[in-house]
């Protein structure tokens, strides 16, 4: 191969990797980014010392963190050790949360509503994360409410040294822990429903169980089938409880990251189908779960590779999502390497059936070892991302939102939307994505990097600041419904802003009507002027016969910049006329709608 050639393809090789790396740097625009926020021994959250109002102020401090390093959910331990950081029918209020287990918050307040209020204000989905069989970590070590199930039913408690938890064998206790997920879900308006990997013991189990084995063995003579079993049991039932109720919350397990030890090759160590008795490949097969997310708690080094076990699970995914579990926690003290996570992030991204992550524990992300939490904010998460949807769930998306009109004001450019028109709630929107193109740039909605704001249903005004003066922007909004399927697109917006417009210390000094935007136009357009001083003014369009075609103004406005939209929709094609009139005021201007 001569010189010539070589140096063809080394430029083409360039290109393609240019290519690649700039795409790779537009993050997706679906990505689940969560963190845990652990409540045993106050990992995370919260003090059990502070006080009702330092506990809502410290959560808040926290969720604004994620919030600003682009994370759209929060996996909130509710039950650590069957207890509750809520007000539960069945269970009593956790030790971590007031230090005396059974004592309520004082002045009272419930956590659970309050994180999901705090997630949502956020647009961050609250999954409420619960222990299934754990009671005691630690034997002792704070005396046991009345209530609590251990001293309720003593016989459902399996004991492994200091550790006690209920029976997984036992149909009552499959029943108990469904209840009080149940609970929740029907009092709660919480987004998912989470599983960390505490089935059975990671210290392992031998007879503790076996009398259970013998009492209801359903056919199995092989023990650790049968436990295995146990799980899956409880799984679905789980699964088919919440689906009765509340369709659309969503239902996720975080098993131990190798399935089977030497799976896939190249692999090995302590594995959750031996160990703990998880069978989350079952899980995933039998459509039991809307997640999974495997704690893949290592480096891309050594026998428990994180890009193995990463791509091997997703091979694995079966139509359902897989989101990775990170390990925060190892950043600095076991990696000490910058890139690791970042790295980590990047292979998801590439890998199919992969659409998010997971990050243990909220704290760690917080403390920005390496500056990872700064890779977040300025580059891997810059931009906002929508939940993945789950077309097994819902696959309707909700009607489109309506008339979207655009002004000035004195902090940017005011925007307002009407909610979608329906009878049918279903189709009604849970929340709004706004979209901006600058200058000769197109709106693409399948760009992250355009998306403005995603804002809660009630919010159907925005005021732009990231505006420069003398700029052209182009905006349009859509509906998501609560599983983030996205409507059709509204109307498009087309403004120059002007601050001279929008500063009320620099008022216009003389009318000015504009002429119409876009010229020709089908069927929207946009007609904008300004007024020296307040006054009756209107603004009236008229077709070549001189007949009055729309009153799009008549009333008293203030003095400024207005910007009013003509829906021609109705109208055939032609020259029109639009006259604004203000006190002595008067010009026409020519506009025309081409079909």
């Amino acid at each position: 191969m001569n010189l010539k050639i070589k140096t063809f393809f080394g430029v083409l090789v360039f290109i393609f990797l240019l290519q690649a790396h700039l795409y790779a740097s537009i993050s997706p625009k679906h990505e689940f980014r969560a963190v845990w926020v652990a409540t045993v021994t106050n990992i995370d959250w919260p003090s059990r010392y502070d006080t009702p109002a330092t506990q809502q102020l410290k959560l808040t401090q926290l969720f604004d963190n994620m919030q600003a390093c682009g994370m759209n959910a929060i996996i909130f331990q509710v039950r650590p050790e069957c207890d509750a950081l809520y007000q539960s029918s069945y269970e009593p209020w956790s030790y971590w949360l007031t230090a005396q287990q059974g004592t309520a918050p004082s002045p009272f307040y419930d956590p659970l509503s309050f994180a999901i209020e705090e997630a949502h204000k956020r647009n961050m989905e609250l999954h409420a994360w619960f222990n299934p069989y754990r009671a005691e970590r630690s034997k002792g070590y704070f005396p046991l409410d009345e209530q609590h199930v251990a001293r309720q039913h003593p016989d459902w408690i399996l004991d492994f040294g200091s550790l006690r938890l209920l029976n997984p064998g036992l149909p009552m206790v499959r029943d108990f822990v469904t209840n009080v997920i149940v609970d929740v879900v029907r009092n709660y308006d919480i987004d998912g429903v989470h599983f960390d990997d505490y089935f059975y013991p990671y210290s392992g189990t031998t007879t503790e169980d076996v009398a259970t084995f013998q009492a209801y063995p359903r056919g199995f003579s092989d023990i650790g089938d049968w436990r295995r079993d146990n799980v899956n049991l409880f799984v679905k039932q789980v699964f088919d409880s919440i689906k009765a109720i509340k369709p659309y919350v969503k239902y996720g397990i975080s098993p131990f990251g190798i399935w089977k030890d030497g799976v896939p090759e190249g692999t090995w160590g302590l594995d959750a189908y031996n160990e703990i008795y998880c069978d989350g490949v079952n899980w995933l097969d039998n459509r039991v779960v809307d997640y999974l997310t495997p704690q893949i708690y290592w480096s891309f080094a050594g026998g428990q590779n994180f890009g193995l076990l990463c791509s091997w699970w997703a091979e694995h995914s079966n139509g359902r999502h897989i989101y990775p579990g990170h390990a925060a926690y190892k950043i600095l003290n076991t990696w000490g390497l910058r890139k690791e996570m970042p790295n980590q992030v990047r292979y998801t991204r590439n890998a199919a059936n992969v659409f998010g992550s997971v990050y243990f524990s909220a704290k760690q992300v917080v403390a920005n070892p390496l500056g990872f939490r700064d890779s977040l904010r300025f580059d891997l998460y810059k931009y906002p991302a929508l939940m993945p949807t789950m077309a097994w769930l819902d696959s309707i998306a909700p009607a489109a939102p309506q008339n979207l009109v655009a002004d000035f004001n004195t902090d940017g450019i005011l925007l307002n939307w009407e909610a979608p028109e329906t009878s049918v709630p279903e189709d009604s929107a849970y929340a709004y994505v706004l979209y901006r193109a600058d200058g000769d740039q197109s709106i693409d909605i399948t760009r992250p990097d355009q998306i403005v704001k995603i804002l809660q249903a009630q919010d159907r005004a925005f005021t732009d600041t990231g505006v420069l003066d003398g700029t052209d922007y182009h905006y349009l909004v859509t509906s998501l419904d609560r599983l983030h399927n996205e409507s059709n697109l509204s109307n498009t917006i087309d403004i120059t802003y002007t601050a001279l417009a929008s500063d009320p210390e620099v008022q216009p000094f003389e009318f000015v009507l504009k002429q119409n935007y876009p010229n020709p136009f089908n069927p929207l357009t946009q007609i904008a002027f300004t007024l020296p001083v307040p006054g009756f003014t209107k603004l009236v369009i008229y077709n070549v016969l001189g007949e009055e075609v729309k009153v799009l103004v008549a009333e008293e406005l203030s003095r400024g910049a207005h910007i009013y939209r003509f829906d021609a929709s109705r109208l055939v094609s032609g020259m029109y006329f639009y006259r604004l009139e203000s006190g002595n005021y008067q010009q026409v201007k020519k506009m025309v709608l081409l079909k």
